[in-house]
């Protein structure tokens, strides 16, 4: 039933109305929080490009809603996309694609001063901040697999990257946080923030926290799979990785 229900567009619409009036503007976990107070204390520009979004979660929510924000956001399903321009303000540059290395100039363009840059594609995540960073972003959210634990490693570059056709777990994708760590150091950000449910790594030009201290597991997909973090690396150890 609830497939059906999601399948005809104006009553996954309706359902979306209604997780905003009963729960706001919310993400996965505490993103909205640590972006609100990183955004103030770090004074950026009201500005944000945010790909591998929700309709109605996604980090960058709460600013999309603030008439003094500007916002792009982009992702590949058309569905979700079509969504999210009849819920959100008309402010917001929505648009669908996907992303390869290839396509990434519009993003470089878009805003003259970046505020928050935010990446979750389950996937090229590593390889889509090596080459936006150099934008110069106040903060950049982007997620780490912590299935990956403490190696410094990432997915190898796929411009076709889909993570349950590369392994049925799921679990193999993108880059561990201390991977995500040491390229953000070589640009000037520190880590400034981790996301309670171990999903989000946060960074900044004043940030100072360990990444090896303030790593966390994955609470969602440890608690869905009943498995632990040292399982699942286990059980992707032996995929094509490339250590950085």
């Amino acid at each position: 039933m609830r497939a059906f229900l999601k399948s005809i567009p104006q009553l996954r619409r309706l359902r979306y109305r209604l997780m905003q009036l009963k729960h706001g503007t919310k993400s996965e976990a505490d993103e909205v929080d640590i972006l609100a107070d990183l955004a103030a204390t770090t004074a950026a520009p009201k500005t944000f490009v945010e790909f591998g979004f929700h309709p109605v979660k996604f980090n960058c929510a709460a600013f999309a809603n603030e008439p003094e924000w500007r916002g792009l956001l982009i992702d590949g399903s058309a569905e979700q996309v079509e969504d999210a321009k009849v819920l959100l303000p008309t402010w917001i540059d929505i648009r669908n694609s996907f992303l390869s290395l290839d396509n990434l100039d519009f993003i470089r363009t878009k805003f003259e001063r970046l505020g928050i840059l935010s990446i979750d594609v389950d996937g090229n995540d590593y390889w889509f901040l090596e080459k936006l960073i150099g934008i110069g972003p106040s903060i950049i959210s982007i997620e780490y697999n912590a299935s990956f634990e403490s190696a410094s490693v990432t997915v190898p570059y796929d411009p076709t990257f889909v993570r349950h056709q590369k392994h049925p777990t799921g679990w193999y994708h993108g880059a561990s946080l201390a991977a995500l760590a040491k390229l953000c150091r070589e640009h000037g950000y520190g880590l400034a923030a981790v996301s309670t449910y171990g999903a989000n790594a946060f960074f900044t030009k004043s940030g100072n926290l360990d990444p090896a201290a303030a790593w966390k597991p994955n609470l969602e997909r440890n608690a869905w799979s009943g498995t632990t973090s040292t399982q699942q690396w286990e059980a992707i150890k032996e995929m094509p990785l490339v250590a950085v």
